[in-house]
């Protein structure tokens, strides 16, 4: 963790509690830590200096997306960071209040709008939604809000049965659906390092025969699985943001959701095994973690959807060896992922 991500680790250990997130997903209202978020200016990290801004980019951000994930905080502050930073750049009208990229959008015949299965829907003040060739900010207030009916779930169907009067336009070309990808990878890899220091922790204190559980061989060799992908998923997602401005590289974000989102698959499972019967309890914080693993692993499309993204990609490029390819399409220099 970098000197930026420490003091944004310490407000949300301290504003941004289980029992908060608990709250938070019961309906609660979510204003009391939003409020001590935008106060600190972490929402502003991508915003260029001009627009009053840190001015740094994706690659910088990377450590708060992922610290974020850590928390399971129950707000869309990536997406937040950045629909922000390019409204500013975009020298358009930035929306109070947290904004959440929508996973799809499906536009009618009759120009109703549709937003299924948006993340943090439920909580978003605004909706930045793609639209042929462009794209919107859409305020959620006029929308039609259908939970997702899954417990704690944030997700929700959007719809507008016809764009808002009060939509703002984006200017500047984003491929939404590739910087949401980058955006989620870096969440689930803070998720992914908190489940593991969960279940470690856990293994450690369980004592059972007279030993704690993580003296046994199978346990150790769970943990031990589970902090490969764990790894791995860092760096990809770490790989998914690099680049020097505030969106990703397509590729990369390719990259960084499909090993991303594959970790989860497989950790949220291993985490639950350690920890038995107990593990599926709702009085254990593990299951805020799972559940947000697998709705991650979900958004703006799973792995199975990014993998076939990176395959067309090989097929198509002009490389006689997949490793030619890795290097030259997929892989950061040093530079474009230091820490600030």
């Amino acid at each position: 963790m970098n000197e930026l991500a420490e003091p944004f680790d310490r407000l949300l250990a301290e504003v941004c509690t289980p029992a908060t997130v608990r709250a938070v997903e019961g309906g609660a209202s979510a204003a009391a830590l939003w409020s001590a978020v935008e106060s600190s200016g972490f929402l502003d990290t991508l915003v260029p200096e001009a627009a009053g801004g840190a001015g740094l980019r994706l690659a910088d951000a990377f450590a708060l997306f992922a610290v974020e994930g850590r928390h399971a905080v129950p707000l869309p502050l990536a997406h937040t960071m950045l629909a922000r930073a390019l409204l500013a750049g975009s020298d358009v009208r930035i929306p109070r209040g947290a904004i959440a990229i929508a996973s799809e959008t499906r536009v009618a015949a009759d120009g109703a709008l549709a937003c299924p299965g948006t993340p943090y829907g439920l909580v978003a003040d605004a909706i930045v939604v793609s639209i042929d060739a462009g794209w919107r900010v859409l305020p959620a207030a006029s929308a039609e809000r259908v939970a997702s009916g899954v417990h704690g779930s944030l997700r929700a169907d959007l719809h507008w049965p016809a764009p808002p009067a009060d939509a703002i336009a984006g200017t500047r070309a984003v491929s939404w659906r590739e910087a949401g990808a980058a955006l989620a990878a870096a969440l689930l890899a803070g998720t992914l390092q908190r489940v593991l220091e969960t279940t470690v922790a856990f293994a450690n204190e369980r004592v059972q025969f007279g030993r704690s559980i993580g003296k046994f061989q199978a346990i150790q060799h769970q943990l031990a699985v589970m902090a490969e992908h764990v790894v791995a998923a860092h760096m990809a997602a770490q790989i998914g943001c690099s680049g020097d401005g505030p969106l990703p590289v397509p590729l990369r974000a390719a990259l960084a959701k499909s090993r991303a989102s594959e970790a989860a698959a497989l950790v949220a499972p291993m985490a639950h095994a350690v920890h038995g019967a107990i593990g599926i309890t709702a009085e254990l914080d593990l299951q805020l973690y799972t559940r947000r693993l697998h709705e991650l692993r979900a958004d703006f499309g799973a792995e199975t959807r990014w993998n076939r993204v990176l395959g067309r990609a090989l097929l198509d490029a002009d490389a006689p060896l997949a490793l030619d390819f890795m290097r030259s399409a997929l892989l950061p220099g040093n530079d474009e992922i230091r820490a600030p």
